[in-house]
């Protein structure tokens, strides 16, 4: 049985930082890639991120580029996105994805 914990949500101030984790178990987690979205309020789900099943390669949206970083530990079956120079509209809850399993998010809400 596949399950992915993301933690690492909180409340933060415009402008700072948080560093979300995607535990995975059930699954070989080194041969994915691996994915995070988001979902604001009112709004469809979106793509945040992509790496690699190696942790060479990533991709950013164009709304995070710059300010998140993707990255991940296989031997710990955890995945990462560090979060900097938060936005109010980077507020939303975020998921992460392997090979079609979804956990069950963590909220991200940036305010003052």
């Amino acid at each position: 049985q596949v399950q992915l914990v993301e933690s690492g949500g909180g409340l933060v101030q415009p402008g700072g930082s948080l560093r979300l984790s995607c535990a995975a178990s059930g699954i070989i987690f080194s041969i994915y890639a691996m994915d995070w979205y988001r979902q604001a309020p009112g709004k469809e789900r979106e793509w945040v991120a992509r790496i690699s099943s190696g942790g060479s390669s990533t991709n950013y949206a164009d709304s995070v580029k710059g300010r998140f970083t993707l990255s991940r530990d296989n031997a710990k079956k955890t995945l990462y996105l560090q979060m900097n120079t938060l936005k109010p509209e980077d507020t939303a809850v975020y998921y992460c994805k392997i090979a079609g399993y979804w956990g069950q998010g963590t909220q991200v809400t940036v305010s003052s």
